[in-house]
C-alpha cells in the first residue's frame, strides 16, 4: 500500500521546522511519526492519521474533512483520519499527536 509522497514531504518539513525528537518509521503500508516511542501522526494512503486524546476526539471529529480512523472497517479508539492538502499547515494535527503520545507515555 503506497502513501501520498507529497503529504509525507509536507509533514516532514513541518516536523523539522517546529518539532523535536520525532522519529519516522514505515508501518502498516504507510508512514508513521513517533514521539517518545508512541505513534503520533502518520499517513495512510492519502489521509493524515492523527492520534487524539479521548477528551478532544469529538471536537476534532466535528471539523470538516475529519473522520474516525476505520482502517479495519471499525472505528479505532483515539485515531482520526484527516483529508488535507500538501500545502496545508499541519502543525495543529502534529501537536495533537504529540499531546497524545506525551499523555500516554506519562501513564
Amino acid at each position: 500500500m503506497a502513501y501520498n509522497q507529497d503529504l509525507a514531504q509536507s509533514l516532514r518539513t513541518q516536523i523539522n521546522k517546529s518539532f523535536k525528537n520525532i522519529e519516522e518509521k514505515k508501518m502498516f503500508g504507510g508512514l508513521c511519526f513517533m514521539y517518545r516511542d508512541k505513534m503520533s501522526v502518520g499517513i495512510v494512503k492519502n489521509d493524515l492519521m492523527v492520534r487524539v486524546i479521548g477528551s478532544k476526539i469529538q471536537e476534532e471529529l466535528a471539523k470538516p474533512n475529519v473522520r474516525p480512523m476505520d482502517f479495519t472497517k471499525r472505528p479505532m479508539k483515539e485515531f482520526i483520519f484527516v483529508k488535507v492538502a500538501p500545502e496545508d499547515d499541519l502543525s495543529h494535527w502534529i501537536q495533537l499527536g504529540i499531546e497524545h503520545a506525551t499523555l500516554k507515555s506519562e501513564l
